[in-house]
């Protein structure tokens, strides 16, 4: 019969090993790695040899054959499935799991088929079969294990005999198990909802797995299942089930506690460290806690016991209360893991860490408390850091941008928003290598010559040009390959550009420039005060202008536009043209451009921006005159200085009997030349004379927009002041006398109060507070009683040129409008030492309620008449002295003047700054 046995047992172990042998295959070299850690099975599988693959796990059982493993199996049978902090696949499996081979509590096996395939179906998958072998004797009374997914307890079964004379007695004091089936292990749960009594068969339906072996019972059971509870030990939350495993039989019954209790927490975090704390004591497995006494403390990474932790800087501590293990963050046997969080860079860092905590007491004599513990932190932000290292003498960008782990890699980079891979950025000229660091940590630096057209140029300061680099960074992260985005922009300002200079000469009509071109229009213009000097400018002041490769050449007639007379006399000019060189995008003024000559010049005409003439009259007559006898309109203004042909004479527009009009665009100032005639005395009618009928009219013209008013203005001191252009033209009387007719002189100014005493002086900064008002005199310069002057219309605006808007109307045809944000009133004038002729004056009381303007300026076109004749289109016609009353020259003739006057500016501030 043994012979029959044996010969049965090898027929049966062939075809087993002829069924394992179909699609099984040994695993390849480095698959597969495992070891036996305490009473723990590790295996692991290397992720580099399943990328792009699929796997399942199947245990052997030794008599149902391969189960697939899944998350219930898993937790009921004592297996882990995870992966360690490298993303290796780990299974674990507790020696007393479900189909774990046990022999006499000592040796213990299990076979695991490890199936990949290419496909998620796992159709023609491979399968390799892999035993391990575990030996563990050295058992402790009570063993506990917290694994992932499992709480496990298992205790020592020797219990000594019990006689049958007691067993009815023993059974009446246990009324409760009373109950418990014969010959069969039960077990009874207790919680806060009370007390719960299940067969073995009946527990493993609700993820319970308990078991005997030759000399051990234990119970596996889940986390948070029905029967357990929750409660708070020393700060640190537990998940615990307390149950008593039951067997009866005939003479026997046997009670052992099968509690077990395990952390779910305890992990804390600070920016550099992690500290998983557990419990010194439970209560729940020590009842006698006078009894207590811990033995050994140990600590492991990744399944392997440190046994020294503060080499790798690891921290071991414990009291009465607690067990804390302090990890630095990135420490060795850990993994940091980049990731990416809502667009920005950060790592993960993972420890897989286990607890061994050995104790004794009265009751169990020693436990043994095993706690597994996969570790990772919350997502930790790191910004990475771009470091401008240029080179500003090799004209080279030199970005650093770091720090990133090793599962960090560049995979494109943009460059003035201009996207290129990096083969694509390395044939452009681009350098980018990485940058390895002590720490395991690296970096990408990238070089960029500053002449590259992707990076932008802007001209700075005086004589720097900014260069700036603008990068896009596109990064893969991770195991996951994520795509993460960051921008930098880096700037580098050298003085790399040579202001130009000019150089001048002059001939004997002309002042010349040359200026060198390098530059012109890209970083600054040229500039004829505020006017950009272009070829309008230049044929329309009548420069000449020649460009070669490298200069432009500026010829300037003496007597154009824009000459500066810095010194006039009798028959000399000391004259000056300047240029400004300006910033083309700011317009700041780097550099004057100037030339300066004397020249001697017999006849010419000089008008100043404020107004003064200065005029070289060329006097060929026959017969001579005698030049000193010359004299203007105004009998009293002689010549300054003269020859036997020529006089020079010096003069205020506003004086010698100056007349102005309007033309078009222009103010024009006229004044006469004129010869006193010596007359023969005669005893009869017609007087005789030996001198000739000599007049010069004077003509200055200027830009209403660009020059003076006759006005109490402050100009504008951004405003350069324009030279007027003068004319000299022979005229006769009758001319002469036609053309003063049309001019008015007249002035206007700002007084201090409504009492026209004291005024504001010309040039003065006017300041009003915003509802104070403004009162304005207007003055007509005439010898004539008779004459009245009228104010036509008057507006208010921003601004003193003539044309500008918004403008506010304040009157018109005399009359007051009430209807205008800004309101005037009309103030009388009466006789005093200052005002000889009333009306020779008005006076307007300005004033706002509403001020939208921070400085204003008054425009008024003017009138003057007197009682002669008043042609229909006069602007005196139907005009009164006064806003009370209306009367018009009817009947009579009115030779009528016209003008106009500005005053301005007036600025408005709060009152808190008067």
């Amino acid at each position: 019969m043994e012979a029959l046995g044996c010969s049965l047992c090898r027929i049966w172990l062939l075809f087993l090993l002829c069924w394992l042998g179909q699609g099984r295959q040994m695993a390849p070299p480095g698959f597969i790695e495992s070891s036996c850690r305490s009473r723990i099975f590790w295996m692991k599988l290397n992720k580099l040899l399943l990328q792009g693959k699929f796997f399942q796990l199947e245990i052997n059982d030794p008599y149902v054959g391969p189960i697939l493993l899944d998350e219930k199996l898993a937790s009921r049978c004592g297996y882990v499935l995870s992966e360690d902090v490298w993303g290796n696949p780990i299974f674990r499996a507790s020696a007393l799991g479900c189909h774990v081979a046990n022999e006499a509590d000592e040796l213990f096996s299990l076979t695991v088929n490890i199936k990949v395939s290419s496909f998620s179906s796992m159709r023609a998958a491979v399968t390799y079969i892999y035993p391990m072998y575990c030996s563990y004797s050295s058992w402790a009374s009570r063993e506990i294990v917290c694994e992932e997914n499992y709480m496990e307890v298992s205790v020592r079964t020797d219990v000594p005999a019990v006689s049958n004379d007691y067993t009815v007695a023993w059974m009446s004091a246990l009324p409760e198990i009373q109950n418990v089936a014969y010959q069969q292990w039960q077990l009874m749960f207790v919680s806060p909802s009370g007390r719960k009594r299940i067969m073995v068969s009946d527990a493993a339906k609700l993820g319970y797995s308990f078991n005997n072996t030759l000399s051990r019972v234990y119970l596996r059971a889940p986390y948070h299942s029905n029967e357990s509870d929750i409660s708070v030990i020393s700060g640190v939350t537990m998940n615990m089930v307390t149950s008593t495993s039951m067997y009866r039989q005939r003479w026997l019954l046997l009670l052992i506690d099968t509690t077990v209790s395990c952390p779910i927490d305890g992990i804390s975090f600070t920016d550099t460290t992690l500290t998983w704390t557990v419990p010194s004591i439970i209560p729940t497995l020590v009842v006698q806690e006078s009894t207590f006494l811990s033995k050994n403390i140990l600590m492991g990474v990744d399944g392997q016991v440190i046994v020294n932790p503060e080499e790798k800087n690891y921290l071991l501590e414990h009291n009465e209360t607690h067990i804390r293990i302090t990890i630095p963050i990135g420490a060795e046997g850990g993994q940091l893991k980049s990731s990416v969080s809502g667009g920005v860079y950060g790592v993960i860092y993972s420890i897989d860490l286990f607890l061994e905590h050995t104790w004794i007491d009265a009751d169990w004599q020693t436990t043994k408390y095993t706690v597994m513990k996969s570790v990772t932190t919350p997502f930790m932000p790191q910004i990475p850091t771009v470091t401008n290292n240029t080179l500003p003498e090799e004209r080279l960008f030199n970005v650093a941008f770091g720090h990133f782990l090793p599962d960090v890699s560049l995979v494109a980079v943009a460059i003035g928003n201009v996207p290129f891979t990096l083969r694509e950025a390395q044939r452009h000229g681009f350098r980018i290598y990485e940058t390895p660091f002590s720490n395991r940590t690296k970096g990408f630096t990238l070089e960029v010559s500053f002449d590259d057209p992707y990076v932008l140029k802007e001209y700075v300061n005086r004589n720097e040009t900014k260069y700036t680099l603008l990068i896009n960074y596109t990064l893969s992260v991770g195991p996951e390959m994520t795509l993460y985005y960051h921008s930098a922009e880096v700037e580098c300002v050298i003085a790399d550009i040579e202001i130009p200079e000019a150089a001048g000469s002059c001939d004997e009509e002309n002042l010349y420039l040359t200026i060198p071109t390098f530059g012109l229009h890209r970083y600054w213009d040229l500039y004829l005060g505020n006017k950009l000097l272009n070829r309008h400018i230049v044929l329309t002041n009548g420069y000449l202008a020649a460009t070669n490769s490298t200069h432009l050449i500026l010829q300037i007639p003496l007597f154009a536009v824009g000459i500066i007379y810095e010194e006039v006399s009798f028959q000399k000019i000391k004259a000056r043209f300047d240029v400004a060189l300006r910033k083309v995008r700011t317009m700041e003024t780097l550099q004057m451009f100037s030339v300066s000559c004397n020249f001697n010049s017999s006849a010419f005409i000089i008008c100043h921006p404020d107004g003064t003439v200065m005029v070289s009259a060329q006097m060929k007559t026959v017969p001579a005159i005698d030049t000193s006898k010359t004299k203007l309109r105004d009998s009293s203004c002689k010549p300054r200085d003269y020859n036997k042909e020529h006089a020079f004479f010096k003069f205020h527009v506003t004086t010698c009997g100056t007349s102005v009009r309007f033309e078009g665009d222009h103010i024009i100032y006229e004044n006469e030349i004129s010869y006193e005639k010596e007359i023969l005395p005669r005893q009869s009618i017609p007087t005789i004379t030996r001198d000739p009928d000599y007049r010069l009219t004077v003509l200055c013209y200027y830009r209403a927009k660009e020059t003076l008013m006759l006005g109490a203005f402050a100009s504008d001191p951004s405003i350069s002041p324009s030279f007027g252009s003068g004319t000299m033209v022979p005229r006769s009387n009758i001319a002469v006398h036609r053309r003063i007719r049309q001019a008015l002189n007249v002035v206007s100014r700002v007084s201090k109060d409504e009492s026209f005493v004291e005024f504001y002086e010309p040039n003065m900064v006017i300041l009003k507070r915003p509802t104070e008002p403004v009162f304005l005199e207007v003055e007509l310069k005439d010898r004539s009683p008779n004459a009245e002057l009228y104010l036509e219309n008057c507006w208010v605006t921003g601004s003193l040129d003539f044309n500008s808007t918004p403008r506010w109307i304040i009157t018109v045809d005399g009359q007051v409008i009430n209807d205008s944000e800004y309101v005037a009133e009309f103030c009388p004038v009466a006789v005093s030492p200052r005002v000889r002729h009333p009306s020779h004056f008005k006076r307007l009381a300005v004033r706002t309620h509403r001020p939208r303007l921070k400085q204003v300026y008054v425009h008024c076109l003017v009138a003057a008449c007197s009682p002669t004749k008043t042609p229909p289109s006069s602007p005196c016609r139907g005009q009164c002295s006064s806003s009370r009353e209306r009367k018009a020259f009817t009947g009579h003739g009115s030779d009528s003047l016209q003008g106009y006057v500005l005053t301005g500016p007036v600025r408005i501030v709060d009152p808190d700054l008067r």
